[in-house]
């Protein structure tokens, strides 16, 4: 979203949701250094998203998982309680169905909170 929307993803978290610890799984880092390696738009996005890890806490396991990172990331809400920030509709409506809030981009111009 940042890369694609020209936004400071953190920041307008902050404005939606006041103080909060920005948390990215140690999956999630994994799959952004594959992705980074990338031509075309995924390589910049990729990095860009890496760069943004750097400001957050990094949690979950480091060994390489057989599940897959977006049901890591869906269990790790659950458990922890936490709002997820995405744009992916299977992963926003797999949140909103076990009720974690989760932060979306709205019409590309700016962040909204979903709840169900």
């Amino acid at each position: 979203m940042p890369v694609q929307f020209k936004i400071d993803i953190l920041e307008e978290i902050r404005k939606l949701v006041g103080g909060f610890e920005p948390v990215v799984l140690n999956s999630v880092v994994l799959e952004l250094e594959g992705l980074a390696r990338a031509k075309g738009r995924s390589g910049p996005a990729a990095r860009y998203g890496l760069a943004i890890a750097k400001n957050c806490t990094v949690a979950g396991s480091y060994e390489v998982s057989p599940v897959p990172v977006d049901e890591q990331v869906i269990t790790y809400a659950t458990h922890h309680d936490c709002m997820v920030v995405t744009n992916d509709r299977q992963v926003r409506d797999a949140l909103l169905a076990r009720g974690i809030g989760v932060i979306s981009m709205r019409k590309q111009k700016k962040l909204e909170v979903l709840r169900k």
